[in-house]
């Protein structure tokens, strides 16, 4: 079963993609894809990305449409995956790489990517899952943040504690959901 969700800006807009309807993808609501990229406005031409649970594909699919060079997705599920792959198609979106892996636990994609450090990194892991600071942790460690990176973090929760040198550009809520542009001070 597939459902749909709709790109909102840049050359793109408009245009469905595909979303597998399984219980561990749960498409960024629009209203918040919206705020997010009008964060992200001014960093996201020429920008390399990492979408680390891409899940529906929409956070790396819109920054693709609006200007980035290119996006890396990552989602543990293969059949998610092969979706993203079939969709990256129907777009002819070429500056897109899609691997099978499960971030932060595995870094085998890190051989395959031809990009290894991200100026934008979407964080959208599964609710409940304790996965943000553990992913946090993995970015700094295998060194994949650019300079003046910019991590988009969505929490069903409040971030109550970040580690160490990392701290809150822009935080806000959507009904349950909790959104933060963070920044790592090196």
């Amino acid at each position: 079963m597939l459902g749909k969700v709709r790109i909102i800006g840049g050359r793109w807009r408009g245009r469905q993609i595909i979303v597998p309807t399984i219980a561990a993808v749960r498409p960024t609501p629009n209203r918040v894809r919206e705020t997010l990229f009008n964060w992200l406005h001014n960093y996201l031409p020429g920008a390399n990305c990492l979408d680390a649970f891409a899940g529906s594909g929409a956070l790396g699919f819109e920054a693709l449409s609006r200007g980035a060079a290119t996006v890396v997705m990552l989602d543990k599920l293969e059949s998610v995956t092969k979706v993203l792959t079939a969709t990256s198609k129907i777009l002819a979106a070429e500056q897109t790489n899609i691997y099978c892996a499960n971030f932060p636990y595995d870094s085998s994609w890190l051989l395959r990517s031809p990009i290894k450090s991200f100026d934008i990194v979407f964080l959208d892991p599964p609710y409940n899952a304790q996965l943000l600071a553990p992913s946090l942790r993995f970015l700094q460690t295998q060194q994949l943040l650019a300079a003046a990176a910019h991590v988009y973090v969505e929490s069903n929760q409040a971030l109550l504690d970040l580690p160490p040198s990392w701290f809150s550009a822009k935080a806000k809520v959507a009904g349950q959901v909790h959104y933060y542009l963070l920044q790592w001070n090196k």
